[in-house]
């Protein structure tokens, strides 16, 4: 900034040579007195040192010398004056600059510095340069600070000492040195001022180090250019990016002041790149544990690699969380799925594993495995290319012996899987808009507390979050929508799942998912699936349904509450035990499904909203809750609210224990499943055993195993009509579905019990 360029002001004054009459003897102010005629001041033209100057004798204590014109002073400009003085004869005098600070009305600002620091005239004829500084603040340097107030100054020196003295004075010349103060008024260091080139060749990494060095509390400024970072660079000032950095992806931009993904979009130029750079940085300083993406949009045209934008790191485990930000998936040929076909062999005695696997080079960690005997969302979770082993993310049900095997390679927008292990790490805030071309979320083999919160997933191509592992351990999914691309296919045509999890302890809370194939499959257990919403329903007449949430452990200890579940259903399978026919254990066990609604609409008589689906001979159930539900069917009747798919097998009914289904409300279902459940029975003509039915409305067309009580609630009769007081003994599990009992008394009866049967033992 010079003020004398941009606005064309002239600061310094008429040179000597042009008369003497605006140069005054006292302040400078109008009407002083000036030197024209004086008697002891002349233009001197020819002066060795000089040339033409002022010769001026001293006559008084402080003789002043002053332009008579105003100069101004602007807020923020800052003025040096200058002058070169010599001793001609006489006393040695001093000098120094001096001014007069005029206000608006032209009136004198009191109380300001009105001179600069005093030169001692030492030699005659030595030439001596006297500087002072004027401007409106109190910085260091400034020798006459005049504030706000003063508009203008009268300027010139004094000459100080004894009397006598004659000294020549060069022109005055006042200039504006406002850049002297310029990185201090605007704190901004410019790289450049410390090496920098900026053309993308030379390495500008200690450049950047030193101006974050020299700022002190300023800003460094990055302009326009291209700046090589070969070197990790470590920022503490806040900078601005003019230009743009490029650094191999081995080495880290380290910014502390400003840690958001819009500065590293300014310093990389490419959102993609940006955002890897950034994420590296996360996981690279522990001066943030969460990074901003101030609300972007992040074009993406692949999948993004997020251990290979961390290179130094294979696991990592301190709480991290990335927040507020958009990803589009923009049209290309990266997101296209890959599948590989390959003979391998598989043994229930191990597993976990594949083994003799053909061409194994060529299939990726995290591809979907499917084939014969393999149950839904079952991944590659490892391999040993040497072994010729690939190592599951679960069981398979009826896969013994050697096959071929078929691998799906989706691709997501995030992926994770070339971590090791990654624990404690959030998104939160963001949305992932898959647009149909790919999946979003692969999370890494092994880990714990994986957090997705108030996140939009929006039309994933294959899946929403993978889980290949058990880096689910633990995963909380809070307020998410799952928004499929799938909303105009049929039920049976759809192919998407929102989520899987293969590790314990996963809470779904919240969320909301729309017409997916499945909304959840969990292999785990000790699973809290709490408010929340998803739908699979379509427009087709009578048509087919497809699971909700899907369990597929026997042994599951979860909770499913509060949910409503919408045109689908829950599924409990245990298609993940490499033993499917149950041995010893404890069966399908430890769920809880409470005060959830449960609606469907135009679907076929059949549907159920809770399916119990065993892989295997010999299961039971074995605490099972169902209290407090809402099934409703609209447009049209459905059977049962529940039912077991014997595809595979079905259940030893002889062995339910602690099963409770009691407490829910049907609309439009045919037969209302309790246990226990509570009858009346009148048996019109006397007879020693009478035989009451369930009327199938044991859950899951159960057996009549237990009876809690019978009541007479009308007198017992004889065929004599004469009372008795009798109670019978019961005989459970009695006709052909062995869903009825049968009282037997000591002597013919009639009359009105109350009776309640149980499902279990």
């Amino acid at each position: 900034m010079n003020k004398a360029i941009t606005d064309g002001i002239v600061f310094t004054p008429p040179a000597f040579k042009n008369g003497l009459s605006v140069w005054s003897s006292g302040d400078g102010t109008a009407g002083s007195d000036t030197y024209a005629g004086s008697g002891i001041a002349a233009y001197v033209p020819a002066d060795a040192d000089f040339g033409g100057c002022l010769e001026l004798q001293k006559i008084s204590s402080t003789q002043k010398l002053r332009y008579m014109g105003q100069t101004p002073l602007l807020p923020g400009c800052y003025l040096q004056i200058k002058a070169r003085v010599k001793a001609v004869s006489g006393p040695l005098p001093s000098v120094r600059i001096a001014g007069w600070a005029g206000g608006a009305g032209d009136v004198h600002v009191a109380g300001l510095t009105e001179q600069g620091p005093a030169v001692a005239l030492t030699n005659y004829g030595e030439v001596f340069e006297v500087t002072a500084i004027v401007g409106t603040g109190h910085r260091n340097g400034v020798d006459m600070p005049w504030g706000a107030a003063a508009i203008y100054g009268h300027f010139g020196l004094n000459l100080e000492g004894p009397n006598g003295s004659v000294v020549r004075i060069d022109d005055i010349e006042i200039v504006d040195a406002t850049g002297v103060f310029l990185r201090d008024m605007i704190g901004v260091v410019d790289v450049r001022d410390y090496g920098a080139r900026g053309d993308g060749v030379t390495d500008d990494s200690a450049a950047f180090e030193a101006a974050d060095q020299a700022a002190e509390g300023r800003k460094v400024l990055v302009p326009a250019g291209t700046y090589l970072l070969a070197e990790t660079v470590s920022m503490s000032s806040e900078i601005e990016f003019e230009g743009t950095v490029t650094m191999p992806d081995d080495k880290m931009l380290l910014l502390t002041k400003n840690y958001d993904l819009p500065t590293y979009i300014s310093a990389f130029g490419d959102e993609a790149l940006a955002f890897r750079k950034a994420f590296q940085a996360l996981l690279n300083n522990s001066d943030h544990e969460s990074l901003d993406l101030g609300g972007r949009k992040v074009a993406v045209t692949g999948p993004i690699d997020m251990q290979a934008a961390v290179p130094n790191k294979t696991g990592y485990s301190t709480r991290r969380v990335i927040r507020n930000g958009q990803f589009d998936v923009l049209s290309s040929t990266a997101w296209d799925t890959q599948t590989y076909t390959s003979q391998a062999t598989y043994s229930p005695s191990d597993a976990l594993k594949l083994t003799n696997v053909a061409n194994i080079a060529n299939i990726p960690v995290g591809a979907l495995v499917q084939g014969a005997g393999v149950g839904r969302e079952v991944y590659v979770r490892s391999k040993n290319v040497g072994a010729g082993e690939i190592t599951l993310s679960s069981q398979l049900f009826d896969a013994a012996g050697t096959q071929t095997f078929t691998f799906r390679d989706f691709k997501y927008l995030l992926d994770f899987k070339g971590f090791n292990g990654l624990s404690k790490f959030g998104m939160e805030d963001i949305e992932f808009q898959c647009n149909s071309r790919c999946s979003a979320i692969r999370l890494a083999p092994s880990g714990a507390t994986f957090v997705l919160k108030n996140c939009f997933i929006s039309r994933p191509k294959d899946r929403g979050i993978s889980s290949i592992g058990t880096g689910c351990q633990g995963m909380l999914i809070d307020g998410c929508q799952f928004l499929s691309a799938e909303d105009a296919e049929t039920v049976p045509n759809r192919s998407s799942i929102a989520l899987n999890a293969n590790a314990n302890d996963i809470k779904l809370r919240h969320n909301r998912a729309t017409r997916f194939r499945h909304f959840a499959v969990l292999s785990g257990t000790n699973n809290m699936v709490l408010g929340n919403h998803f739908f699979q329903g379509d427009s087709v007449a009578n048509g087919t349904r497809t699971g909700g949430l899907v369990l597929t452990s026997d042994f599951i200890a979860s909770t499913v509450a509060e949910n409503y579940v919408d045109n689908c259903f829950i599924e409990w399978t245990n298609e993940h035990d490499a033993s499917p026919d149950f041995v010893t254990g404890f069966s399908f066990s430890a769920l809880s499904i409470t005060d959830n609604i449960f609606m469907s609409g135009d679907v076929a008589p059949w549907f159920s909203y809770i399916v119990v689906r065993p892989y295997g001979t010999g299961h039971f159930l074995n605490g099972l809750s169902v209290t407090g539900n809402k099934f409703r069917s609209t447009d049209g009747k459905i059977d049962r609210a529940e039912r077991v798919d014997t595809t595979h097998a079905g259940l030893d009914y002889g062995r339910f224990v602690n099963v409770v289904y009691e407490a829910n409300t049907y609309h439009n279902v045919t037969t209302h499943a309790v246990s226990p459940l509570r009858l009346k029975f009148t048996q019109n003509s006397a007879a020693k055993t009478w035989t009451i039915g369930s009327g199938n409305r044991l859950p899951f067309w159960g057996r009549a195993r237990g009876c809690d009580s019978v009541v007479a609630v009308a007198p017992l009769l004889t065929g004599a009509n004469a009372v008795r007081y009798q109670a019978p003994y019961v005989q459970l599990q009695q006709g052909t579905n062995k869903d009825q009992i049968r009282l037997n008394w000591s002597e013919a009866l009639k009359g009105e019990v109350s009776v309640i049967m149980r499902v279990d033992g």
